[in-house]
Order: structure tokens, then C-alpha cells, then sequence
């Protein structure tokens, strides 16, 4: 973060103290203490396994194209039943007209057609459940409910289309009315036939579908690892940035003759900071507890530099401290933040907020600086990071997961994130492989 440690003007070296404001700071959690003296945030328990949740409905997309190639693929399959049908009729030396085995055939097929988006939605809404651990039992009963109501539907359907076709275009073909059967013993045949079918054309669907998920999400997690590696590069840009070493060490400098605990306190902060900007194997997530440490780190060397120039405000909701959250993730929009109000001679007030709002969980980091609409011409744009930030959170959360820029109550910057609760109740679901 180029220029943000040198924000505010810095006191001058030769006053004896400097005082961090840590009264401001407002943590509703339970708090450890370090070798250094200060708070630290106590471990978190992991949480209790999430119940299970249905996904949300899904409609197949019906394009032309696509359709189009099913209907010609019916078409074949009728004349290529028709063809079986007719060569079983002459192996018997059946006095059947050989029209008639591609016209059973033919309307059979091109009456399941219509019934397609019915498997479809099916398919799609019942994905394949873990066969253990909570909710499994639900989600199976969900995935055989859907398929048991789809499989009447498409039967039902199927059944009525194609005897509407026969009863229609058998007089009109000129051989007189249609005579179907025994109806109570046609319709439990053409509903055996149909359970054959539908079980094994969803059977290659749902394979088909888990092939594509799997794909997709080697895709994600490869995007994934690449814009992480970005956001990492651009953090240790910032960390390693001569003024931020410079201004880090001098202010080392400036209290390590005057108090040893605050300077082996820097120290380790500064240790800390550069070895979590420096790790390879990382995964996207970690807990919001191991966020707000890391932070809290970055920003006791801002504290250390600016003093009371930069004031601090956590308004953490108890028990959001086990939930995963993406690396860097406050640690960016402060440095957003702080290099938008660089050159400002007045005093900034930084607040992060954390709570559950609307089923997601949203953290937020307020400032009282110029706001994004007043910015000098030298930090006019989208933020430092905000883009990479919003496409973490579409490739870790898809639409569901979005980057909020607005005004604070004083007129300052306003970012906000908002994480789905439905995804971070344990492991993240995208680590990097």
C-alpha cells in the first residue's frame, strides 16, 4: 500500500510517546492476552454442523438449439424402434401394415418430447445427496420425492400426448379409427416402459451433471487460487513497499530505547504481517477471528505511526468468529481506506463492523474521510483491491456473495461485503488444491 503508512503527516520524532487508542476500539468477544500485554482474540469453538438446507429451485433453460437437436434425436429413435417393431412383425409373419410399427413408434417418442423440461427440473432440483452426516436422510427423501412426482408427471403426460396423437392422425391417415386396447391394461405397460426410460435417461443426466459441476469447480478453484495469488501479491506490494518498511522500522526506532515491550510488540506485528502476505499453500478462506488478528496486526503499526490521528471502532457481533471469510478481506478495504484519505492533514476514523443481516453475513468499513466522491485525481478509481475483492467473491460465493460501495452517515467511504451464512458455517467449500 504505497503512501498509506506516510497518511495523516506523522508526528514528529522527538516527541517521547505515542499514544495508541485503544479505547476506541470496541470487541464484544472474549479476548486473550499476548506476551506483549495486549488483547488477542480467544480461539473459537468450532460450530455445530449445519442443518441441512434445500437448494433453491431451479428451471431448466429451454434454447432452440438444443431443443431442436432433441427433437431430431426422438425422430431417429422412433424410426430406429419402428424399424425393431417391423422386423419383429415380419419375423412372426404378421399381417400388420409396416406403416404401422414407425406410427406406434413415432408417437410414442415425439409424446415424451414435450415431457423433457418436467426430467429436467428434476434433475436439476435433486442433486445427488452425501450418503451421511445431517441432512442426509432429508435430502435423499427430497431427491426421491421429486423423482417419484416427476415420474407421474411425465407418464401422466406422455401417456395422454401420445393417445391424442393416435386418435388425431390415425383417421386422418385414412385407416379408420384407433383402437388402443384394454385401456386398464395398455396404460400400467406404457407406465413400465416409461420407469425404464425416465431411470435411465436421469440416471445419465444427473452423471452428466456431476461431470459438469466437478469442471466447473476445478475451473472456479483454479480462478480462485490465481486471484488469490493476486491479492497476495498485491498485499506484499503494499507490506514490502520501502516507505511502509521505512516509516515500520523508524517508528521501531523511535520507542525501542523508550519502551521495550511496545517495540518487541511492533516487531512481532510486522513479523506476522509479512509471513501471511508470504504463504504459498494458503487456502481463500480462513476464520473471521484469524481476519481480524491479522488486521488487528497491520493496524497497530498504522496506530504506532499516526497515533491519535487514526482512531479505531470494532463492532463485532458475538459469535461470528468461527465463520470463514476471504483472506485480506478488511485488511483491503482498510488500506482502501487509508490511501484514499493520504493526504489529508485531519483525522480519520476507521470502523469495522461484522453481524448477520438478511441471511449473510456482512462486514463493513466505514471511514470519515472524503468518500468516493471527492477523491484527489492521484486516487481517483475503483479502490485499491475492491475489483479483485469482487471477483474473489463471485468465483467463492457466485451472486450471492457482492462488494457494496456507498456514503457513511459523516459522509465518508462505505464498503460492505455480504457472504451467504449458507456457505460459512464450516470449512470453506473452495480451498485451493
Amino acid at each position: 500500500m504505497r503512501g498509506a503508512s506516510c497518511a495523516l503527516t506523522p508526528r514528529a520524532p522527538g516527541v517521547r510517546k505515542q499514544r495508541q487508542d485503544t479505547s476506541a476500539v470496541l470487541d464484544p468477544q472474549p479476548r486473550a492476552v499476548d506476551h506483549g500485554g495486549r488483547a488477542r482474540p480467544m480461539e473459537a469453538a468450532a460450530p455445530p454442523p449445519s442443518p441441512y438446507h434445500a437448494p433453491p429451485w431451479r428451471w431448466p433453460r429451454i434454447r432452440l438449439r438444443p431443443a431442436l437437436m432433441l427433437l431430431g434425436l426422438c425422430v431417429a429413435l422412433g424410426l430406429w424402434l419402428g424399424t425393431s417393431a417391423w422386423l419383429a412383425l415380419r419375423t412372426d409373419r404378421s399381417s400388420v401394415p409396416a406403416s404401422r410399427p414407425f406410427f406406434w413408434e413415432l408417437t410414442s417418442v415425439l409424446g415424451a418430447f414435450p415431457m423433457v423440461p418436467i426430467q429436467l427440473t428434476a434433475v436439476l432440483n435433486a442433486p445427488l445427496p452425501p450418503t451421511s452426516g445431517p441432512g442426509a436422510a432429508r435430502a435423499w427423501a427430497r431427491l426421491l420425492g421429486l423423482h417419484l412426482g416427476a415420474f407421474l408427471l411425465f407418464s401422466a403426460g406422455h401417456i395422454t400426448l401420445m393417445l391424442a396423437f393416435r386418435y388425431l392422425l390415425h383417421p386422418l391417415l385414412g385407416w379408420g379409427p384407433y383402437d388402443y386396447g384394454v385401456l386398464w391394461l395398455r396404460v400400467p405397460m406404457e407406465a413400465q416402459q416409461d420407469l425404464i426410460a425416465y431411470g435411465v435417461t436421469t440416471t445419465v443426466l444427473t452423471l452428466y451433471g456431476v461431470w459438469r459441476e466437478r469442471q466447473a469447480l476445478a475451473l472456479r478453484e483454479a480462478q480462485l487460487e490465481g486471484e488469490l495469488r493476486s491479492t497476495q501479491l498485491r498485499v506484499l506490494m503494499g507490506q514490502l513497499d520501502p516507505h511502509f518498511l521505512f516509516n515500520a522500522l523508524n517508528t521501531v526506532s523511535a520507542v525501542m530505547y523508550e519502551d521495550l515491550v511496545k517495540t518487541d510488540r511492533l516487531l512481532s506485528d510486522l513479523g506476522l504481517v509479512l509471513r501471511r502476505s508470504l504463504e504459498r499453500s494458503a487456502a481463500p478462506t480462513w476464520t473471521l477471528a484469524e481476519e481480524q488478528g491479522h488486521t488487528e496486526r497491520f493496524l497497530a503499526l498504522m496506530l504506532a505511526r499516526l497515533g491519535e490521528r487514526l482512531r479505531l471502532q470494532w463492532e463485532l457481533e458475538p459469535g461470528l468468529e468461527a465463520l470463514q471469510v476471504p483472506r485480506f478481506a478488511l485488511q483491503t478495504l482498510v488500506e482502501n481506506a487509508l490511501k484514499h484519505n493520504q493526504d489529508r492533514t485531519e483525522g480519520l476514523e476507521i470502523r469495522l463492523r461484522a453481524r448477520r443481516e438478511a441471511g449473510a453475513l456482512m462486514l463493513e468499513v466505514e471511514d470519515t474521510g472524503r468518500g468516493f466522491t471527492a477523491q484527489p485525481a492521484l486516487t481517483r478509481g475503483p479502490g485499491l483491491g475492491l475489483s479483485g475483492m469482487r471477483q474473489v467473491l463471485a468465483l467463492l460465493y457466485g451472486p450471492e456473495g457482492r462488494l457494496e460501495q456507498g456514503t457513511g452517515a459523516e459522509g465518508g467511504a462505505r464498503v460492505r461485503l455480504w457472504l451467504p451464512l449458507s456457505t460459512l458455517g464450516r470449512a470453506s467449500q473452495a480451498e485451493t488444491r
